[in-house]
Parts: C-alpha cells; sequence; structure tokens
C-alpha cells in the first residue's frame, strides 16, 4: 500500500499565476514528504480558473523527476491522435511509469463546449483507448467511428504506459479489465459497494488472463492537530463540499491515515491517491506532510 497525489485543478476566483505557482508548491512539498505517485485532472468549458492538465504536468515534472507520474484524460472530449501525442511528450520527461486516467466525464456544459455527445461517451472512450494504446506502441492505426485516417506516431515511450480506469458501472468494469491496468475506485464508494465492485472486476480480469490491480481516491484533510482538521471538514462540508458526506473523507491526523490506507489494503487495493479538502495552501500543505509521514509508516508494515 502507498500513497500519491491528485493535485488540484480547479482554483475558483484564484489568479491563474497564483494558482500554477500553488500546484508548483505542492508538488515540491509531495515529492519532498516522498509521496508514491502524482497527477493532475481535467475538465473543459470551465467559467472559473481550471489549469489543463498537459501544460501543467509538463511544468511540475522539474519538481518530481523520477516518480510515478500521469494525467486523467476524459477520452470523449479529445481528438485520440492528440491524447497519443501529448501522452509521449510528457513521457518523454521522465523515466518513470507514465500513468494515463480516463473515464467517461459527465456534465453537458462541458460536453457542449467541447462539441461532444454524451450520448455515444462509452463508445468512444472504448474506441479511444484502443486506438491510443495501438499508437503508443508505434504500431499504424485508425478507426471509423472515430473519424481518424491510418496514422502512426513517430515518438514512442520507451517507459512503462499505466491505464487507470475509473467508473462503478458494469460497462466501467468491463472496460477496466479489457483495456487497463488499474481499477480507479472513486472517493464516495462505501466499503460494501467497494467490495461487490471490486469482486466483478476480478471476475472480469480473470476471464481476459489478467492480474487485478486497484487503486482509491480519496479526499483528505489531516494535520498535525486531529481536532483541527475535524474542525475545518465540518466547515467545508457545511458549505457543500463536492456534494460529499462527511463520512466520504479522511480527516484526522497521521493514525487516522494509516488506518484508512490499511482498511483499504484489507479491500484489495494497493494504493491510496489523495486529494487535499483545503483551498488553504498551509493546511493542503500541512496535510500533504502528514500524509507523507503514513506513507512512511505503511511501507514498514505493508508491501
Amino acid at each position: 500500500m502507498r500513497i500519491g497525489i491528485s493535485l488540484t485543478s480547479s482554483w475558483g476566483g484564484t489568479a491563474p499565476s497564483a494558482a500554477a505557482a500553488a500546484m508548483i508548491e505542492r508538488t515540491a512539498a509531495a515529492y519532498e514528504a516522498g509521496l508514491d505517485s502524482l497527477s493532475v485532472g481535467d475538465h473543459h468549458g470551465q467559467a472559473t480558473n481550471y489549469v489543463q492538465n498537459t501544460p501543467i504536468l509538463g511544468r511540475l515534472l522539474a519538481e518530481w523527476p523520477d516518480r510515478r507520474v500521469g494525467a486523467l484524460f476524459l477520452l470523449p472530449l479529445w481528438n485520440p491522435v492528440l491524447v497519443a501525442e501529448q501522452v509521449a511528450t510528457l513521457a518523454a520527461l521522465t523515466d518513470a511509469p507514465f500513468i494515463v486516467q480516463t473515464g467517461i466525464g459527465s456534465g453537458e456544459a462541458q460536453f457542449g463546449a467541447m462539441g461532444a455527445s454524451q450520448n455515444t461517451r462509452g463508445v468512444v472512450t472504448d474506441e479511444s483507448i484502443r486506438l491510443i494504446q495501438e499508437l503508443l506502441t508505434g504500431e499504424l492505426s485508425a478507426s471509423d467511428r472515430l473519424n481518424v485516417a491510418p496514422t502512426r506516431l513517430g515518438m514512442v515511450p520507451s517507459n512503462d504506459i499505466e491505464w487507470w480506469i475509473g467508473g462503478h458501472s458494469g460497462a466501467a468494469i468491463r472496460r477496466t479489465a479489457e483495456y487497463g491496468n488499474v481499477w480507479y475506485a472513486g472517493p464516495v464508494l462505501a466499503d460494501d459497494d467497494a467490495t461487490r465492485i471490486a469482486a466483478a472486476y476480478r471476475t472480469q480480469c480473470e476471464a481476459r488472463g489478467k492480474v487485478p490491480r486497484m487503486t482509491a481516491r480519496r479526499d483528505v484533510l489531516v494535520l498535525d492537530d486531529g481536532e483541527r482538521a475535524h474542525q475545518l471538514v465540518d466547515d467545508a462540508v457545511a458549505r457543500g463540499y463536492r456534494g460529499m458526506s462527511r463520512e466520504q473523507l479522511l480527516v484526522g491526523d497521521v493514525d487516522d491515515a494509516v488506518a484508512d490506507a490499511q482498511r483499504l489494503a484489507a479491500l484489495g487495493f494497493e494504493a491510496l491517491i489523495m486529494r487535499c479538502v483545503s483551498d488553504d495552501q498551509n493546511v493542503a500543505l500541512e496535510t500533504i506532510k502528514v500524509m507523507g509521514e503514513a506513507n512512511r509508516r505503511l511501507a514498514a508494515v505493508l508491501p
């Protein structure tokens, strides 16, 4: 069991330059804390600042030279050849494995902004993954469904490309087993639901002769002072934090973080990917530090 970080990319009314600077500072803190992986998100057509994944990740790699790194791509919103080219370029900036996280996405506003349809997002995601994976191996590939003529990339990654596929539906689990390396569970799953979906995923992997791997994301606020963390989270939930309930968040101190990670490990997850609940930079930096301590404790007791 290891702990990684998914950086917040949405920064509300923060000035764009300040948002980028905050992400750089959090990345440097996560590296110093010894976290295992770093990733950034993907969203489009936002009325507020949302730092886009590929340019910011290129900058963040200066602070994150040699550990697993990646980005979310909501594939129905992207041209698949462009994704393959972006991934190949980013992967060239590190010797570590590069993680492609993906899901089908949602929201009429962002689909409309990108000229995409939610009605076909499942089949488009499947076909995009197939095409991108072929392109990243240097194969000549094409897709009538996606209107992509026969294409071959000259820039092919030499490092491993891992596919972390999210979603909780039957179609998402089938997609993960067929195309992915890791099922990326969302932060809202109760243990019973996670156990049920994990069992279905293992069955799908077994049918394909694949080894199941699972990672879970958690929204986190942990501090040296656990009581203060609880107070801050109560305030965030009262303001409607991501529509999530208090019980869906990891809150407290380093002991709480270790216990939560051990619970996930018992369910079969190999990593916990944290996202900071607080927009306050000092609180976020302390949360990263405490999660780094939890990661060191876990390394001593779990494989």
